[in-house]
């Protein structure tokens, strides 16, 4: 039996995302109680705006990806630690002799944390478990304790899935897609720096007073602020910086104007085949638990298409070169994960409501801490690949393999350390930590929001 359930998990996993999200969405759908043609309809719908999105993004990667690499190249850096993209840490991460361990471990902490009403996000982006899995195995790796390691991606679960149920709101209201959340870490880690320089920046006199969208570029820039247009001219600049003739460049930005353009189009589909789902999975748990949402946790590719996503990714591509090359202590050059950078400030656009000046701000933050994050845990991931025997080839006189994800992340990061270092310190100021952001979130927001609606209440009723 054993056997027969791991050849099957096995074989999920295997067959990629694009496989697995049809399968688990339908499965979802007949236990919230829709019929076997109009699940598997929205599983496979689902499905298909996946699959749609990673060809773009795996369009944009294999078009855009090239070009900034060349224009690392061609500006000269030369740094020892190189990104050698999430593949290969995923890789790395589904590698691990106790991946199986970790992933029923995280999958149990959904389950348990489902029924003890502590979150209401139910994940089904298996795929995206190697975040929160890349952790422990790290911890297992430096102290060559199982339970550490198992423990670290248990922590990482638990915080992963409540700050998706925080942020919820944001990807409902500003991506316009309701009963949905996104615990990627990849996505969401931002946000533990975004929150506070947010609340900062709202809070400084004349800069809480800039408020730059893409419409106001637009309307300011006129026929060069088109979302085409500015796609074109972005694209065929970094072309130019890599060294790209005229007419190659050019293409370039073709290409990323046909991105901008197509895939908020893919991203219509999840709406479309999410809503069966969401409704079903809503009426289901009023049934059963009154008075509480369900939210389906996907993989965060779905909110990347957004306009305001891409273009603020395309001016940060550069402005990420130039932070490696002036940051002092900084050893990582950003190669591979440079086309994925929508992944990482997705949540900023969102939070800051599309404000194009906050969000290349806190871009600048986030990305300083992942730069940073990577310089110092690049030796660890390089000899755990080698431990493993995954040799990742180098290239530039770099030593070392790092990259945007893994221990990277600010999340990550925060949680690998609090499990490597002296625990009787470590501990303790991890859990006070996770107890002010949950007092917060859990509390003092709900209560102030609570507040204001009343205010609004009296203020309405007064003007009557």
């Amino acid at each position: 039996m054993w056997d027969a359930i791991m050849t099957g998990f096995e074989w999920l996993i295997g067959a990629g995302p694009t496989v697995m999200l049809p399968i688990i969405i339908t499965v979802i759908g007949l236990v919230f109680g829709l019929k076997l043609g109009k699940a598997f309809k929205s599983g496979l719908t689902l499905g298909i705006g996946f699959a749609g999105i990673r060809l773009l993004l795996d369009y944009m990667s294999s078009n855009l990806g090239p070009a900034a690499r060349a224009m690392v190249e061609n500006i000269g850096i030369n740094l020892d630690v190189l990104d050698v993209g999430w593949g290969s840490i995923a890789a790395i991460t589904w590698s691990s002799p106790i991946i199986v361990f970790i992933v029923f471990a995280i999958f149990a902490v959904n389950i348990i944390m489902l029924l003890t009403k502590t979150t209401n996000t139910l994940d089904v982006d298996i795929w995206n478990y190697h975040h929160m899995a890349i952790v422990g195995i790290m911890v297992h790796y430096v102290t060559k304790n199982i339970w550490l390691g198992i423990g670290a991606s248990v922590v990482m679960a638990i915080t992963t899935f409540k700050i998706a149920d925080w942020s919820q709101p944001l990807i409902e209201k500003f991506f316009g897609i309701p009963g949905v959340s996104l615990p990627t870490v990849s996505a969401t880690s931002t946000l533990l720096l975004a929150w506070p320089l947010n609340w900062l920046l709202d809070r400084i006199p004349g800069i809480n007073k800039i408020n730059l969208t893409l419409k106001d570029v637009q309307k300011y820039l006129g026929f060069f602020g088109d979302q085409m247009i500015l796609g074109l001219i972005l694209g065929s600049a970094i072309g130019l910086l890599g060294g790209y003739t005229i007419t190659a460049s050019l293409q370039l930005g073709v290409s990323m104007s046909a991105v901008l353009v197509i895939i908020p189009k893919m991203t219509s589909l999840f709406v479309e085949g999410l809503m069966p789902i969401s409704e079903a999975a809503q009426d289901w748990s009023q049934r059963k638990f009154k008075n509480r949402k369900l939210f389906i946790g996907l993989d965060a590719a779905i909110v990347v298409g957004n306009q305001d996503v891409i273009t603020t990714a395309l001016i940060l591509i550069p402005l990420t070169i130039g932070l490696a090359f002036i940051l002092p202590g900084n050893r990582m050059l950003p190669f591979a994960d440079l086309a994925i950078i929508p992944f990482r400030i997705a949540f900023v656009v969102a939070l800051t409501r599309g404000n194009f000046f906050k969000n290349i701000i806190i871009g600048l933050a986030t990305t300083t801490a992942i730069l940073y994050a990577g310089s110092i845990t690049a030796p660890i991931l390089t000899d755990l690949a080698s431990s493993i025997g995954i040799e990742v080839a180098v290239a530039g006189g770099a030593l070392f393999i790092s990259s945007f994800s893994a221990t990277s992340l600010s999340h990550s990061f925060l949680i690998f350390f609090a499990f490597i270092g002296p625990l009787l310190i470590t501990m303790p100021i991890m859990i006070a930590v996770i107890a002010l952001f949950w007092f917060y979130f859990e509390v003092i927001k709900p209560k102030s929001k609570l507040a204001k609606e009343e205010m609004e209440l009296v203020s309405e009723e007064q003007s009557y």
